[in-house]
């Protein structure tokens, strides 16, 4: 077998996943990222077809955020920073994150898919729709 038909070492392999909130540059569960020696790819948007909640009860205080069906409701662009991390980093980082939110594929502004923060349907209830925000720190700003 060449090296060329050799899969590629964990270390080689970056898988890109999508942030939405706490995990944010300057927010408090960033280093969560970057202790996994993580690197910021770029800050962007997703395609118009989301909105973003206020999780209830949640500590840190996080967002959920839901693809909705742009025949049946508006939705809008939300900000998002993408970051990249190896196979082995990307395990552990999905590993500590608490339900109701997961990872899933999101649709970026370019239409680009990248792996990133989604929010179960169960964790909707009672919370509040933060979508006309545009983003996290934009609501966070809204509440200082």
């Amino acid at each position: 077998m060449t090296n060329s038909q050799n899969p590629p070492s964990d270390s080689s392999i970056a898988i890109q996943v999508a942030v939405v909130g706490a995990h944010l540059t300057g927010q408090p569960l960033n280093h969560q990222l970057t202790s996994r020696n993580a690197t910021l790819v770029k800050a962007t948007h997703t395609a118009p077809i989301y909105k973003l909640f206020a999780l209830a009860g949640t500590v840190p205080a996080k967002p959920g955020l839901v693809r909705v069906d742009p025949n049946l409701e508006q939705g809008v662009s939300i900000e998002v920073e993408v970051w990249a991390m190896s196979e082995s980093a990307f395990g552990s980082f999905v590993a500590e994150i608490p339900s109701p939110l997961g990872i899933g594929t999101l649709i970026l502004e370019d239409n680009e898919s990248v792996k990133g923060f989604i929010c179960e349907p169960y964790g909707l209830i009672n919370v509040r729709d933060i979508s006309s925000y545009g983003g996290w720190r934009a609501y966070l700003a809204d509440l200082a």
